[in-house]
């Protein structure tokens, strides 16, 4: 790898929360920046409805004009009600999402020097999601067995060397505003990850920009939780994305960050970490 670009935006909200001129500054940024690779990790729309995916395709439709895309289902994009606790029909959960996103929830994206892999962590209400929260009901997610064992092997095939990243929607950190992790068992799952050599997670779903650096035995995992782009954000804060620059011997995350005054996304904190 001589130098990958990565452009990751999350919980996008095409529906009531939009903000128009969001969306399109950073349409512009995509086309402008030429990004190697626009990761989208979840919550497309607010209520799983036709026409919010219909704009989400747009988007996704114009950013592949420049850039590869690999996006994956968030929460919001489950229609839970037609399968809570698998007693219904599990293939209706993500219908309108698989009709005008993609039929494939867990891609994969191969671009040199890199191995992508998506990881649908928006199952619905499942007995392993419940707690004693009332309002956690279809908001917890969850990572099967079988679906770590399927991104094991995706892994196994990767060159020594190549970044090995996750998108996935749910964040496996605790977020600072929420104090909330996303999934449960993030131990299991992140010690997980480096078993299989993750280099970067790119998730969402807390509302709340954060870049962090989770340290293991084997091998460190840099996770890039992008915040929302809508009217959403967790306390208040602006939108933002994150824009990440990686090398052989270097990974930069740069978190650009709504701005009404310059009605742009504009630099904010830079996290530079050692590959």
């Amino acid at each position: 790898m001589s130098r990958l670009s990565l452009f990751h935006c999350s919980d996008l909200h095409f529906g009531h929360p939009a903000v128009p001129a969001q969306y399109e500054a950073l349409e512009a940024l995509i086309q402008e920046r030429r990004y190697d690779v626009v990761a989208i990790s979840g919550d497309l729309s607010q209520r799983a409805r036709a026409g919010e995916f219909q704009r989400a395709r747009v988007f996704i439709q114009r950013a592949e004009r420049v850039s590869r895309v690999i996006v994956v289902p968030g929460n919001h994009d489950v229609a839970w009600w037609f399968s809570p606790l698998r007693l219904g029909s599990e293939r209706a959960l993500l219908h309108k999402y698989r009709t005008y996103i993609s039929d494939d929830i867990e891609p994969v994206l191969r671009v040199p020097g890199a191995v992508i892999a998506g990881l649908n962590t928006s199952h619905g209400v499942l007995l392993e999601t419940l707690t004693w929260n009332p309002r956690d009901i279809s908001i917890i997610g969850h990572v099967g067995a079988d679906q770590l064992d399927r991104l094991r092997t995706t892994f196994a095939d990767a060159a020594a060397g190549d970044l090995r990243v996750v998108v996935m929607h749910h964040n496996p950190v605790k977020g600072e505003l929420s104090q909330r992790h996303g999934i449960k068992h993030t131990t299991r799952v992140l010690g997980e990850f480096a078993e299989m050599g993750v280099d970067l997670v790119l998730c969402g779903h807390d509302h709340q920009e954060a870049v962090h650096f989770v340290e293991h035995t084997r091998k460190g995992t840099v996770i890039s939780t992008a915040g929302t782009v809508s009217n959403r954000s967790r306390g208040g804060r602006p939108s933002s994305v994150n824009s990440i620059q990686v090398s052989d011997d270097a990974m930069e995350v740069t978190t650009l960050i709504w701005s009404d005054t310059d009605r742009a996304f504009t630099p904010g904190p830079v996290q530079r970490f050692p590959r």
